[in-house]
This record gives structure tokens, sequence and C-alpha cells, in this order.
């Protein structure tokens, strides 16, 4: 049996409380779920204030960690007059270790400030990576060789995460369930948390996946479920009235009400995602991915993605990809 994956949460001095527990949330209600993951927590002092005067503690010191490739490590938010202090200049320990983990193949994963403790560390020299919108700036100046992304909800460099302040920790930790335990389970733990959209119309990994779902509507989030899972099957619409417990009319309209957009473009545009991924398969062969996705074949595919990036309505998919094939 593989180990269980561990995901550590820095504590440090003065964090912002929200950057932590967001995350901290997003993994606890995945492990509810049955996902292998183990939640740890270290610092680099043993009793922890918040910036908001909560205090945290005692907390288990970082060099007491250990873990392994493919583990995670969260860095949230600090405030910013301790970041800017020689305190903190002065964790040289704290540092070294944090340098070591990624090395040894572990992410390094940051909110909101959190940005400036891995660009201390070194590690952002020469990366992508992005803060909180009132720290970009500061970031960017007081880090040089590093590349400071403005209006990014979250950004990936290789194995680094960042990202932006706050609640962005939550959309960042979606976004790792979603890339490591696929879509659907990541679009069931943004619905018990209530968060059913990534923000971010600039964020270039923006998922269809939690898209339209910022609704309480549990009938159509229902459906919503069973489309991701059931793309293959060309249902029909008293099908899809049956799963959602309503009728044919009732459904249509009331679809469009909490999504804004139709049932047939939903499921559409979630076909064309699921298209793009397999796209990177190089066992599939057009007919393939146009029977897995639920269209009637490789033409219908070629013409709806066309289409659909003619009219901007997603992200851009390369149509030339699926032409020359």
């Amino acid at each position: 049996m593989p180990p269980i994956q561990q995901v550590v949460f820095v504590v440090p001095p003065y964090v912002h409380v929200l950057d932590l527990t967001g995350p901290i949330q997003v993994f606890y209600e995945a492990v509810e779920y049955g996902a292998s993951y183990q939640l740890r927590y270290c610092s680099f002092q043993n009793q922890v204030v918040s910036s908001a005067g909560l205090a945290i503690g005692p907390v288990q010191p970082f060099t007491e960690m250990t873990l392994q490739a493919g583990d995670l490590i969260f860095i949230p938010g600090i405030d910013m007059a301790y970041i800017r202090s020689a305190e903190f200049r002065a964790e040289h320990d704290f540092l070294a270790w944090l340098r070591e983990q990624y090395r040894q193949g572990v992410s390094i994963c940051s909110v909101c400030t959190g940005a400036f403790v891995v660009a201390q560390a070194g590690l952002l020299d020469g990366r992508k990576c992005t803060t909180h919108w009132k720290r970009v700036e500061e970031l960017q100046t007081t880090y040089p060789r590093i590349n400071t992304q403005q209006d990014r909800l979250f950004v990936q460099d290789g194995s680094i995460y960042t990202s932006a302040g706050i609640t962005a920790g939550i959309d960042l930790a979606l976004a790792i369930l979603e890339e490591q335990q696929g879509p659907l389970f990541a679009s069931k733990i943004a619905r018990e948390l209530v968060v059913y959209v990534r923000r971010g119309p600039q964020h270039s990994q923006k998922s269809i996946y939690l898209d339209y779902r910022n609704h309480m509507n549990v009938a159509v989030h229902q459906l919503q479920d069973w489309l991701i899972a059931n793309l293959k099957t060309r249902a029909t619409l008293e099908t899809l009235a049956e799963v959602a417990g309503m009728s044919t009319r009732n459904l249509t309209r009331m679809f469009r009400k909490e999504t804004g957009i139709s049932i047939h473009d939903y499921t559409t545009l979630l076909r064309l995602e699921l298209a793009h991924t397999l796209r990177h398969n190089p066992g599939m062969t057009m007919e393939a991915i146009a029977e897995q996705c639920g269209f009637q074949n490789a033409r219908q595919l070629r013409r709806i993605w066309q289409k659909v990036e003619s009219k901007n309505s997603t992200r851009s998919f390369h149509s030339t990809q699926f032409i020359n094939v």
C-alpha cells in the first residue's frame, strides 16, 4: 500500500488565520470523503499568536517533520510587519529546511504573503508567482529575481504554488484536489464548503468543473455531479429530469436560472474540457476521444470545438490540434 500523502501546514508567528484554516478545511473535508491525506502542523516557534491576537499552541517543531516526495507544505500569510523584521530574516534553519524539503520532491504551496517566505528561501528565483494584490509590487521589488504575476488567483510553476490573498488559499487547495483526486471529487468538496465557483477571470487554470455552481439548488447540483460522471452517456432530457427529480420543463427553466446557461451548453463545455485532457494521451485517437466524451464522432468534436473557441465562451482551446490529427 502506498504511503499516505502528508499535508503539512506551517503555523508561523502572526499568521493570518483564514489563510491557514481555509486550506486546512479543504483537506479535512477531503479526508472525510475518503482521500488518503494526513494533516500535520509545525512551526519555528512553540507558541504562536496570530495577526488577530489568537493564541495557538503548542505546535510541533518543523525539525520533527519527516516528509517524502509528493507531500505538500502550505505556508499561510503572515503580518507584513513580522515579514519585514530582522527576526523573520534570521530564521535561517527553517528556510534551509524548506529548501531541503523542496529538493526532496515536496511541493511548496503559499497563500497570500506566505510567498515572501518562499521567496526568502530562494525558491522563487526565476519562477512565476503571485501574492495578495496589495503586496505584488513589494514582493517583486524585494526579490527582483522572481517573476511576479498580477491579477492571478494562483500560479503554479513546477511543484511550487503561490496564491493571492485570504480565500484564494481555498481555491488553490481545491485546484490541487482536482489535480490529484479528479474534478468530481473536488466539486463535492467545494459543495461541502459552500464554495461553488473559482473566482478570477485572469486565472489560467480556471475550471469548468467548479464554474456555474455558485448557487444553492440541491437538485441542480445533483444533476451537475451526474453530468460530470456520465459524459459518455448521451442522455435525453427526460432522463436528466429524472436524475434531478423534477419535470423537464421545470428543469430547463431552473437550470438556466441557477447557472446562467442551458443544460446543453453546460454539458458541451464539460465534454470539451474532458476532450482537452484526453488529447494529451498519445494512445487515444480522435474517434476514441469523441466517443469517451459523448460526441457522435470526431468530426462533431472538431466542429463544436472550433465554434466554442470562436465565441470565446471558454478558455482558449487550440483547435489546430484537432484539425491536423
